[in-house]
């Protein structure tokens, strides 16, 4: 039974949901739905002054929403927000969310460590823009990492969700001895993870070692595993020591899992359930004492299915299992990791280089790294290295990343229209869509002759192109507004 004014409404299995919204007219109200949420919410027009903020927020603050209509947002949240202000200013220019992490003064004048992050918004009616800034209470999780017997996550970064889950997952990881199998795609990071789960255990004390299956053909990778005896074969001049016997007590990383030889997956099975092997040539058994964790891109189920890669084996690793996201799943992460590689670089190279341009920002945003975070550290450094000014522009980029921003597919019928992608369930537009040029120099024709070759490619479907694209569809309609599109 649900009441709405003076209404009531009796739901039943065959109702449908538009017979429901005609019953129970539901016209939501902004400010009731952010006091709903349990962080900190601020909406801030271009000036960075405050729209409107929630009931978490004024909590904190001391202030209502009312009071404080119009005033510059640093002097109501009393934070370390003013050296961020310029990176926040940046998101209206780019359209791009960012995130940064400081400190607000409570009612007690305590400092709370936050993460802001701040998300640019439009009105579709009228164009105007505003900033959704969000802050996250990041108070256990500094502890944590300040705890020793949690270990810090080294060299992982992000605040998206997919990232928040890997982290909240590290001290359940840690805190086993059971063997974990960590999967993703190429450059996603699975050896900095594998590494943060043996810095966070109690194996923290002893070695950690990796070893890479596909590095080496299985004569060598045997013995560089297991170790041999001094005449075991031909060039074995002294006894050797295995990694297994290197790693005792610590931690031992096989990453590629999936391109090790099936007579050494036999020998792996063993170590696992034995604790013991024969190194090369011995009659004497080693007993070992240490951690396994695995990493692969490959699928291991589709090995099995195939028969390159031993079932019981695959069942052996994957006790505890993680998955890295892609670059491209990781809504936000790119910006985090931009500034932070930047300034990495930037001090190891002794330059003063101090950001990227609003222009080369669109341009990263919007590229689709099939490389992940290692790409983007690349691109990162090699603009670094190449930029003689204190801002990396579009030019400072490799030129494979200002080719894969103009690249153009047209996708035609043998008639020459524009073929659709009818599964969508989108309806092309009404009219033919504007030509591409041929020839593009300003990254905003890059950007515009992008957008309609993906609208070509899916035959107009704006949900299918910002796909295509990577990007949100958001940004696409405000990208599309922005051309005349």
């Amino acid at each position: 039974m649900v009441r709405n004014g003076c209404s009531r409404f009796l739901y039943n299995g065959s109702t449908t949901m538009s017979e429901i919204e005609e019953a129970i007219p539901f016209t939501p109200d902004l400010l009731e739905i952010l006091n709903g949420v349990p962080h900190g919410i601020a909406l801030l027009d271009q000036n960075l002054s405050i729209i409107m903020m929630n009931r978490f927020l004024e909590a904190i603050t001391g202030y209502s929403g009312e009071e404080v209509r119009g005033i510059y947002c640093d002097h109501v949240l009393h934070s370390s927000f003013g050296r961020n202000a310029q990176v926040f200013r940046e998101a209206f220019e780019t359209g791009v969310a960012c995130s940064a992490e400081g400190d607000i003064l409570g009612l007690n004048r305590k400092k709370i460590p936050m993460r802001f992050t701040a998300t640019p918004v439009a009105d579709p009616r009228e164009g105007r823009q505003a900033l959704v800034l969000v802050l996250e209470d990041i108070t256990a999780l500094q502890e944590i990492g300040r705890r020793k017997d949690m270990g810090p996550a080294k060299g992982l970064l992000g605040h998206s969700p997919k990232m928040q889950e890997i982290f909240e997952l590290l001290p359940v990881l840690a805190h086993t001895d059971s063997s974990v199998l960590v999967t993703g795609e190429t450059g996603t990071g699975k050896d900095i993870l594998a590494e943060a789960i043996h810095e966070a255990s109690r194996r923290s004390k002893y070695p950690f070692i990796k070893v890479n299956c596909g590095a080496l053909p299985e004569s060598l990778l045997e013995s560089e595993l297991f170790g041999h005896m001094r005449g075991a074969f031909t060039g074995a001049h002294a006894d050797k020591h295995g990694m297994f016997q290197l790693a005792q007590g610590g931690t031992i990383y096989l990453t590629e899992i999936g391109d090790l030889p099936l007579p050494l997956q036999v020998k792996l099975l063993t170590v696992l359930d034995d604790r013991e092997f024969f190194p090369l040539g011995s009659q004497k058994k080693v007993r070992v004492d240490v951690r396994l964790i695995t990493g692969t891109h490959r699928d291991l189920k589709q090995l099995v299915q195939e028969g390159k890669f031993r079932e019981d084996l695959f069942f052996r690793l994957n006790v505890l299992r993680v998955h890295l996201p892609s670059l491209r799943d990781r809504d936000g992460d790119v910006r985090l990791l931009i500034d932070h590689f930047l300034q990495m670089f930037a001090a190891n190279f002794g330059k003063n280089i101090k950001k990227v341009s609003a222009q080369a920002l669109r341009l990263l945003s919007s590229y689709h790294y099939p490389g992940n975070v290692r790409e983007l550290r690349n691109i990162i450094e090699y603009g670094v290295n190449i930029c003689r000014n204190e801002v990396i522009e579009v030019e400072h980029l490799p030129p494979y990343v200002l080719a894969d921003a103009g690249q153009a597919v047209r996708v035609e019928s043998p008639s020459g229209e524009p073929l659709g992608r009818p599964e969508s369930g989108e309806q092309p537009p009404v009219g033919p869509l504007p030509e591409i040029p041929d020839n593009v120099s300003s990254w905003s024709g890059i950007e515009k002759k992008k957008i309609l070759s993906a609208l070509m490619q899916t035959g107009g479907s704006r949900t299918e192109a910002a796909k295509v694209l990577g990007w949100g569809r958001t940004t696409l309609w405000r990208k599309m507004k922005e051309y005349e599109l």
